[in-house]
């Protein structure tokens, strides 16, 4: 059927769910973090410009300074006669009067300022919020835990654990960065503001070191300076247990600070502590418990594996094969097929999708990109057990949206039209980005899942858009593996079983990523419209 050329160009536009323009919580895709370097490059020409007035200023004031300098050497020293000119009278007057005046209230260095401000101010909208100072300082603390990285090693640019007392590198990035004083005492604050002290002990040790190389000297881009890091470092230590350690970093405190009344009054108080609860009992920190991530030991451990699982692939029921599920499309071209697990049924698609379509995507999805949402009840809320930014894609059949649809439902048999199959969700994750075990089939009556009115969940299609260079896993905590992220390959599972329980097996995450800029795409199937492409089981018990 010929349809006009107006109607095919609305047929292949891809419409964004959501269209605003994305502000805040910068940390939570790495996209926005990108952006923000071209914001930085605008405020480096702004710096240059102030700098450049600035050096003609203090010229001039060399200048001026130069000019009365060599009267009081020269002639202000020669014979006393030299007031008795009127001329050399009038301008020693003259300047006193006026001349430093304008120097000292000079307004071109207001001026100069002013200008750097406003053109600071222009950008401020586009600059990162304290809440994403204070998520990229808890994704920084995510990564240490979930893959045991020594902080010694993060600030030095480094991602190493330590293997039977050694330093092992878990991941040499191509770039790297060592971190300042003040950037670990700004993480290390982050953690002390919410007393998590644990950590806070940690980054705030470091802090302190950095500091006392430097010499305790401040910089002006700091907001910290050694005597805030002692100030943190003692009371974290006190809330920890370790009253000795806060008695320590106190006296060091009290040397840069002597009359700090209230650092007296805590000396004083560890002095009678530890005269009370007698010989130290050694270092008493702990990790502070999650309420939510209750499986945290397995989920760590499928995450540092990265993927690769010693023991998985000695299964002789596993295979690969060139698949065509009886597809007359797919038979010229199958796609290679990886049968990760049998229960739950996971299975890898490879070269799912080529980079053209993988670019297209993501370029289609970023105007609509929002911090992702979990379900809670009824409604949906942003959580930080999922770091990330997503958006909804629509298209139809004539789109590459369509497209993939198409190629989804001859893989895997099903329907995957809308309302059956939901919209095409595209995912960026964040400076350590992730999401916590959880099902994607709803577990609840109340869940917005249900709000299409065709059933539960029944299968899961997730598209690689993007390689990782370390992290990111797809972790399956009770079927105890983890698959890592394969550019361009899809992975495929079936959320619930025949009689259309819950698996839950398939209880999964998202590992937070180390090293890379994490893209995916997910299809979500519905039980209803399957009827007759996933049959029920005669049996009630499968």
């Amino acid at each position: 059927m010929n349809f006009p050329a107006l109607a095919y160009v609305i047929c292949c536009i891809v419409f964004v769910a959501v269209i605003h323009k994305s502000v805040g919580e910068m940390y939570t895709s790495l996209l926005n973090v990108k952006q923000a370097i071209n914001v930085e490059r605008k405020l480096i020409d702004y710096l240059k410009t102030y700098i450049d007035h600035e050096l003609e200023r203090l010229e001039d004031i060399k200048r001026f300074y130069a000019k009365v300098s060599d009267l009081h050497t020269g002639l202000y020293k020669g014979p006393t006669t030299a007031m008795s000119n009127p001329l050399v009278a009038f301008t020693l007057i003259k300047r006193l009067h006026s001349e430093w005046l304008n120097v000292v209230y000079s307004n071109e260095a207001l001026e100069n300022a002013q200008a750097l401000r406003s053109g600071y101010e222009e950008e401020e909208a586009h600059l990162p919020k304290v809440e994403d100072l204070q998520g990229a300082a808890q994704g920084l603390m995510r990564l240490q835990d979930v893959y045991a990285l020594q902080v010694s090693s993060l600030v030095r640019g480094r991602f190493q654990r330590l293997t039977n007392g050694e330093a092992i590198d878990v991941y040499m990035p191509a770039v790297s960065v060592s971190l300042t004083g003040d950037d670990c005492f700004l993480v290390g604050k982050v953690a002390y503001e919410q007393e998590d002290y644990y950590h806070s002990v940690q980054w705030l040790e470091e802090s302190v070191r950095l500091f006392r190389g430097a010499g305790g000297q401040w910089s002006p881009e700091n907001e910290g300076t050694l005597e805030d890091a002692l100030d943190h470092l003692a009371f974290s230590h006190f809330k920890t247990g370790n009253v000795s350690h806060a008695l320590s970093v106190s006296h060091e405190l009290l040397h840069h600070d002597p009359t700090n009344g209230r650092v007296l009054q805590n000396v004083e108080k560890y002095e009678k502590l530890l005269v009370a609860a007698g010989p130290p009992r050694g270092d008493r920190m702990r990790r502070p418990t999650s309420t939510y991530l209750r499986t945290r030991e397995t989920y760590e451990r499928l995450c540092q594996t990265q993927g690769s699982q010693p023991m998985h692939f000695e299964n002789p029921r596993l295979f690969c094969d060139y698949f065509t599920n009886d597809n007359h499309a797919l038979r010229l071209q199958p796609i290679r097929r990886e049968v990760l697990n049998l229960q739950p049924y996971v299975v890898l698609y490879h070269d799912f999708i080529t980079d053209t379509e993988a670019e297209d995507i993501k370029n289609l999805a970023q105007p609509g990109l929002r911090r992702s949402v979990v379900a809670a009840g009824e409604k949906q809320a942003t959580a930080d057990y999922r770091i990330s930014k997503s958006a909804w894609l629509k298209g139809s059949a004539c789109c590459i949206v369509g497209r993939l649809d198409q190629r989804i439902s001859m893989l895997t048999g099903l329907n995957v039209k809308h309302p059956y199959g939901e919209y095409l969700q595209v995912v960026n994750y964040g400076i350590g980005g992730h999401y916590e075990p959880h099902f994607d089939h709803a577990t609840s009556p109340s869940s917005p899942v249900f709000k299409l009115k065709t059933g539960n969940r029944v299968a899961t299609f997730m598209i690689y858009l993007s390689p990782v260079e370390a992290g990111g896993s797809t972790a399956f905590i009770y079927a105890n593996f983890s698959v890592p992220v394969v550019e361009k390959a899809a992975i495929f599972w079936w959320n619930l079983h025949r009689n259309g329980q819950g698996d839950v097996d398939t209880l999964h995450a998202g590992c937070p990523v180390l090293i890379g800029d994490k893209w995916v795409a997910n299809k979500w199937v519905h039980e209803y419209g399957q009827e007759f492409q996933h049959r029920c089981s005669l049996n009630p018990d499968e």
